[in-house]
């Protein structure tokens, strides 16, 4: 689907979301990747060709609290 040179991570890669975006809809939360997936507004994703869901994966929030 990529016809970037270098080519873009395939949807399988570790890192296919480093692909670049090909549609972005903001208003909706979504954006497609020009190697199929589907990334989310909450870091969810779709994957192309097979339709595995990735649940979302927001990191952690650190919250930084007071020894009394």
């Amino acid at each position: 689907m990529c016809a970037h040179n270098p080519p873009c991570p395939t949807a399988m890669a570790p890192d296919r979301e480093a692909a670049r975006p090909v549609a972005h809809r903001p208003e909706q939360g979504w954006s497609l990747l020009c190697n199929g997936v589907l990334v989310f507004e909450d870091t969810g994703e779709l994957l192309d060709p097979d339709g595995r869901i990735v649940a979302p994966h927001r990191p952690l929030a650190l919250t930084v609290g007071s020894a009394a």
